[in-house]
């Protein structure tokens, strides 16, 4: 059962990525990844939120190991960060890098900090 929801929340976590990617992408002229950036932030503050909520354990497959672990994308991240190395493009990469640690676990916190709140109101 855990691997069908497993599968289930990674089958509609996996278009949301690529949609959500695709059309913050498209607003934005330049080679940064902002996309991927999106992507990743608002994953790794989902999965915040959720860990800290009592969920059971199969509502934490289907949403947390499922769709955020296909909404998330850390082989998109790395191999975009490369591109941006091998075309000379030292800043931005290294700003990806830094950017995605820092707004990643911030927003993990923050999720955390919201759950927190929702639970002792």
């Amino acid at each position: 059962m855990t691997v069908l929801l497993v599968a289930l929340g990674a089958a509609v976590g996996a278009p949301a990525r690529y949609l959500l990617d695709r059309a913050v992408q498209a607003r934005h002229g330049s080679r940064f990844p902002w996309g991927t950036l999106t992507v990743n932030v608002l994953g790794c503050f989902l999965l915040g939120l959720l860990t800290a909520l009592p969920a059971p354990s199969l509502l934490a497959s289907l949403l947390g190991t499922g769709f955020c672990g296909a909404l998330t994308t850390y082989s998109t991240f790395s191999y975009e960060t490369w591109k941006l190395v091998r075309s000379g493009s030292w800043l931005p990469a290294v700003s990806n890098m830094v950017v995605s640690l820092v707004a990643g676990l911030g927003a993990a916190y923050v999720g955390i900090v919201f759950a927190g709140a929702w639970l002792f109101r």
